[in-house]
């Protein structure tokens, strides 16, 4: 296995080239467009527009493609496991066959992209499947299949696949592709430059006022004047349109390995059984293809991480024998509670502002399509989707209220837990590598022992709305369960929406006492 407990490696990250380092923003700057996040959807939409003609800055808080996109599995799929019955009994079938073309158009337009641009980015055409173990669920999946069918994708209805196991039944779509996504997302960043496009990594914005123009502010004190601004950070940074309400995160663990190419599976596999199980492969070494398996499903930090993977070890050596696992990481995405991703205006009052967001594990095409959408929306294009992703659609509210409660529900069972007098240890108690919530001093605080034995201590609360976080101990980092913030031991911001780290707290000397009366954190 490639690193250890604590290194989560993605293959795409270490295997794309290093890509260009672009400044931090550090001047005020005017331009006809923001976009805020370099993922595949910011510089999707950054692309588009450049080559309508408009200026645009990127700013992206790390570097380009390394954040959600770059822990991806990389599909490049219309069929998103079992979405179109449900879009056909909840949305209609028009809003199905709208879905099914704006997701095939945006796989369509990145083959063209790769094709125009000569993109070496291990490109595949390939099928894709979703499979049931379950002989009870068939008929749903029939239904799946004859939805699909319906709303222009080439489906079928099969009993057999590529698969080392037999399924009950299957749901396959033709014409489906995957893809290298940083090798591809750097190549595209390197076109949108050509076309007069500027690019600051290391650059986090903390502030927006909307107006005409709007204004960014960035943690650094530079400011972006523009007339348009896009929020593709994958959740929405700023709390104003609520979207928070509608979304829930979600991770999912990946474990890669090599394996004979003569006996692995041809085409992307999926099931929402067993917690999620993601199969496809991609090319490697001569005489091998990679093997790269997803599954686990769990809300941040309320998982046992570490035990998590085990399982889906355990999964695949039972299912594909015994193999060199070369890299593990997790992937994380929000899902909407009518499983549409919201693609459009920012909120009810939004005029020049933007957001991309909610697109449930299917980011690539997803996020290809949100960067077509919101072009169009900005040049005044139109687009024949976009009332089906429109974050202000209120025609699916009352089909919507059982998500939305049980998600407001989930969330408020934190926020009410975490004011309750939790167990509370001692920093001492913490071997390496370790982390917990205890009290010093009063206050809740997150404490992390380092492999050196050092200890790291920072508020316990998330800085976007307050909930307490959990340690993730396979990936060294803390994890807010209300919203999918991510911090790392230091209280450094690993993943949005926070924009601010957990504040630094003193570390108690030995023996010092951690049971003192709440008081905050």
């Amino acid at each position: 296995m490639t690193g250890n407990a604590g290194d989560q490696t993605s293959y795409w990250i270490e295997t794309a080239p290093p890509g260009a380092l672009h400044p931090p923003l550090a001047t005020d700057i005017t331009v006809d467009v923001a976009v805020i996040g370099a993922g595949i959807a910011g510089l999707s939409t950054a692309r588009e527009l450049a080559r309508a003609g408009r200026s645009v800055a990127v700013l992206e808080a790390d570097r380009i493609a390394t954040g959600v996109t770059g822990h991806t599995t990389a599909k490049l799929s219309a069929q998103h496991s079992l979405v179109y019955e449900q879009l056909r009994r909840t949305r209609g079938v028009e809003a199905a066959k709208l879905y099914g073309r704006s997701q095939s158009e945006a796989i369509r337009h990145a083959a063209a992209i790769v094709a125009d641009l000569g993109i070496d980015c291990d490109w595949e055409d390939t099928d894709s499947f979703a499979y049931t173990l379950e002989s009870g669920r068939t008929e749903e999946l029939k239904a799946e299949a004859d939805a699909a069918r319906a709303a222009g994708l080439p489906a079928e209805y099969v009993t057999g696949t590529d698969l080392p196991f037999p399924v009950a039944g299957a749901v396959r779509v033709a014409g489906q592709a995957q893809f290298h996504p940083r090798k591809y997302l750097l190549a595209l960043t390197e076109d949108l430059l050509g076309h007069g496009a500027q690019m600051y990594e290391h650059t986090r914005v903390v502030g927006l006022k909307e107006g005409e123009p709007c204004r960014l502010t960035t943690e650094a004190g530079p400011t972006v004047t523009a007339t348009d601004v896009v929020v593709a950070t994958h959740y929405p940074i700023f709390d104003r349109a609520l979207l928070f309400t509608r979304l829930s995160p979600h991770r999912e663990l990946v474990l890669t390995a090599p394996m004979p190419a003569g006996t692995a599976p041809q085409g992307m596999y999926i099931t929402p059984e067993q917690n999620t199980r993601s199969v496809r492969t991609a090319p490697y070494t001569d005489g091998q293809r990679l093997l790269i398996v997803t599954g686990e499903s769990f809300t941040p930090g309320t998982a046992d991480t570490e035990e998590r993977f085990g399982r889906l070890t355990a999964w695949v050596t039972e299912h594909f024998g015994p193999l060199d696992f070369t890299h593990r990481w997790a992937t994380q995405d929000n899902s909407t509670t009518d499983s549409v991703p919201l693609v459009g205006p920012f909120h009810a009052g939004s005029r020049h502002t933007y957001v991309a967001t909610g697109f449930g594990g299917w980011g690539m095409s997803g996020g290809i399509m949100a960067g077509r959408l919101l072009s169009d929306l900005i040049t005044g294009q139109g687009s024949p989707w976009s009332e089906l992703y429109d974050p202000r659609r209120v025609r699916t509210a009352v089909r919507e209220a059982p998500a939305f409660l049980k998600n407001q529900a989930k969330v408020a069972r934190h926020f009410v837990g975490d004011r309750l007098p939790p167990t509370s240890g001692s920093v001492d108690d913490l071997a390496p590598g370790e982390g917990a919530l205890v009290r010093i001093d009063g206050h809740r605080c997150a404490a992390y022992r380092d492999d050196a034995g050092e200890v790291h201590a920072v508020s316990a609360r998330c800085t976007h709305l307050g909930c307490l976080v959990a340690f993730n101990r396979a990936e060294r980092a803390w994890e807010c369960p209300c919203h999918g913030s991510r911090f790392d031991p230091d209280g450094q911001i690993l993943q949005g929406p926070a924009t601010r780290p957990l504040e630094k707290r003193a570390v108690p000397g030995p023996d010092t006492a951690t049971d003192a009366p709440a008081d905050g954190s």
